[in-house]
């Protein structure tokens, strides 16, 4: 057998030091293939007994990044999935049978796989800086860990511990990994492999769970624990959407004490649950960020200095963001106090990702108040977050164009207006771009970059690269009013207000969306976005499509009640969360009220991309999951359609059409840009039949 993907050294004192570097990628992922090759070096060092196994990687990204996502698109039964998942679990107990210390030595990345790897060695030593992470995020792919890495994780550090981070998905840094219990040493870049060889060397007992921690899998807890954690799962996904976490709960719950056992369940559910629509969606977006994240590689182009001019909540929220990315950012309003805020939101999100105090104060100084804005000749990239008026945004760009530097980039956060509309003031319109961030910006990933018609190539690649520096997701979208999320979306939340205004109660629309998927439902998110910006972007979409606006939202924004913000709105605000009535009597159909807002967001979609607002159904599915959470178990909102049917959902709308008017008029691209004879999802098994 030719090994590849591995390199082995042997030190001055017998310790053997296996280098992962997996030949045919830029980063290390488990696959049969190297599961072979690793399996045959572990029998090779078993027979040389050396004084100890260290295993590294040679990839400067990280150590493991998981399992081969590509490999699971060609598993085609439960019976292969089982395979490679014995597979992995034969060379892992292999690994942690060995008979000397072993060490996993972790830089970077160590996720799913990864870490499922490292569990298996006796120690753990890990980098100490905020990029490296460690974790089992596998129920972000609709799945479980399969490898073992529940089965190991839960008696090393106890249930309560272990289970949060595999329900979360979330993962750790080595500090907290440390803490604990995940990692036995941490050390700097420059220490990393002497505290790795002084592991083996000194061969400590190895970690063992506090009394409380291994007190969460006794038996007899187990079974109060699995229902408080089902409770909490429960809230933010449902077991017919998303099975994976109620899955791994259950087997925890019946064989946490067991390893053989949990084991064995590990893999036979998660062999199930990888050939299942919602894995297989889900896996589906991953490549869908993946394929966002490629963008704008094609440049060198390195901006150092960003200037943001607004320092309301986006513009300030930009900045800050920007500054903890470790650009240099200036930041501009009128007046010093209009900056203050920002400023003092900036010191919270840095508390809250950077922890360490240095880290805090070099990203404090990163970012600085310029109420003259004399950071304009210094940036590389301005953008341009002041309220949506397009004479005032007109005068802001007269005056600040002949102060920036040639090759600088000008970049608005307009959410609807055309950049036509902006660019008539510029001497030089090649150089604007569009960069719509979303609300809240230090979560939301997808950031729309538009390019209008003067815009030039170069400066849209640009705006790109910069997107992904920043660590965003770039959606190329043309420049259309409202570009593509607010588009699709202003329908939806026209149509929940519409639904109100007939009597249905706003919790009982709000639920209706939740359980198809969506994050949260339109009447509080339309509060949380602010009812007198919805009612703007709805003016300005209504003047390009005609619109109408529902009377009910005016005379609201009138009233002053403007949702979350103002204590009042669809709801009543109490410490910042929506009191909601339960809803009494009424015979609301509750598929109507379903389908009424998802074909309004599912119709918009449809015209979306016979306009070619983006270029294909993936950048379209990938803008609306990444920007409005669409129901990411679905695919999509396209993939979604392909699955129902074209045939089925055009039913509906016609239905609707003589139902409750006009608006539900399908439009043309459901027949120039769908077959009615391809074949669809559910014929292969799904068992939805409607737009629920």
């Amino acid at each position: 057998m030719t090994h590849t993907h591995f390199r082995i050294e042997t030190d001055s004192d017998n310790i053997v030091w296996l280098h992962f570097d997996k030949a045919d990628g830029g980063t290390n992922v488990l696959n049969f293939e190297v599961f072979e090759q690793l399996d045959q070096h572990l029998q090779n060092i078993a027979a040389q007994r050396p004084r100890g196994l260290i295993i590294l990687s040679d990839k400067p990204n990280g150590f493991i990044a998981g399992a081969d996502i590509t490999s699971f698109t060609k598993i085609s039964s439960a019976q292969q999935a089982l395979e490679l998942l014995q597979t992995g679990q034969d060379v892992f107990n292999r690994l942690a049978a060995l008979p000397f210390p072993t060490v996993a030595m972790i830089h970077g990345f160590c996720l799913g796989g990864g870490t499922e790897l490292a569990l298996a060695c006796r120690y753990r030593v890990s980098r100490d800086d905020p990029g490296t992470r460690l974790g089992l995020p596998e129920v972000r792919l609709g799945i479980h860990p399969g490898w073992g890495g529940s089965a190991r994780m839960v008696p090393l550090i106890g249930g309560l511990k272990a289970m949060d981070l595999i329900l979360s998905g979330r993962s750790v840094d080595g500090r907290t990994g440390k803490r604990m219990g995940l990692v036995d040493r941490v050390a700097p870049e420059h220490h990393l492999q002497v505290a790795a060889r002084r592991l083996v060397l000194e061969a400590p007992p190895p970690y063992r769970a506090g009394w409380l921690d291994r007190l969460s899998n006794n038996p007899v807890v187990r079974p109060l624990l699995a229902g408080i954690f089902r409770k909490q799962v429960a809230k933010r996904a449902t077991p017919q959407h998303y099975p994976a976490p109620y899955a791994m709960i259950d087997i925890w719950r019946r064989h946490a004490t067991h390893l053989d056992e949990m084991l064995k369940a590990e893999a036979q559910s998660l062999a199930s649950l990888v050939t299942g629509l919602t894995a297989r969606n889900l896996v589906r977006v991953f490549f869908l960020q993946e394929q966002l994240k490629a963008l704008g590689k094609d440049t060198d182009w390195k901006p150092r200095h960003v200037h943001v001019i607004g320092a309301g909540t986006m513009g300030g929220d930009i900045a800050a963001w920007c500054a903890l990315r470790g650009f240099r950012v200036t930041l501009q309003d009128q007046a010093p106090e209009r900056i203050a805020p920002a400023i003092k939101r900036a010191h919270t999100l840095f508390k809250r990702k950077l922890k360490r105090t240095p880290r805090i104060t070099a990203a404090m100084d990163r970012l600085m108040p310029d109420h003259k804005g004399l950071g304009v000749q210094q940036a590389d990239v301005i953008i341009e977050a002041i309220f949506e008026d397009v004479d005032v945004k007109r005068s802001l760009y007269k005056g600040i164009e002949p102060r920036m530097k040639p090759e600088a980039i000008l970049a608005t956060n307009t959410s609807s207006i055309p950049l036509e509309e902006l660019a008539s003031s510029l001497a030089q319109p090649g150089r604007l771009v569009g960069l719509h961030f979303f609300n809240p910006v230090a979560r939301m990933q997808l950031v729309e970059v538009v390019t209008g018609k003067s815009t030039s190539s170069e400066v849209a690649t640009h705006a790109m690269a910069f997107t992904r520096q920043i660590d965003r997701l770039p959606l190329p979208v043309s420049s259309t009013p409202g570009f593509l999320v607010n588009r699709i979306l202003m329908p939806y939340l026209m149509e929940a207000v519409v639904l109100e205004s007939e009597g249905v109660p706003p919790a009982l629309i709000d639920a209706a969306a939740t359980a198809f998927g969506m994050p949260m439902g339109p009447v509080e998110l339309a509060d949380t976005v602010g009812l007198d910006i919805c009612l703007h972007v709805a003016e300005i979409l209504a003047g390009h499509f005609n619109a109408e606006i529902p009377e009910r939202l005016k005379r609201l924004v009138t009233a002053g009640k403007l949702g979350k913000k103002s204590g009042a709105g669809f709801y009543v605000y109490k410490k910042g969360k929506a009191i909601k009535p339960r809803a009494r009597g009424g015979s609301w159909n509750r598929e109507e009220i379903t389908n009424r807002l998802v074909l309004r967001m599912l119709n918009e979609s449809v015209s979306c991309l016979r306009e070619e607002v983006v270029a294909d159904r993936d950048l379209l599915d990938a803008g609306m999951i990444f920007g409005t959470g669409f129901a990411p178990f679905r695919g999509g909102p396209m993939h979604h359609i392909e699955a129902i049917g074209r045939d089925a959902l055009l039913q509906q709308l016609q239905s609707l059409q003589k139902l409750r008017g006009d608006r539900f008029t399908a439009d043309a691209g459901w027949v120039s840009l769908f077959n009615s004879s391809e074949e669809t999802l559910h014929e292969q098994g799904t068992p939805e039949q409607d737009s629920r």
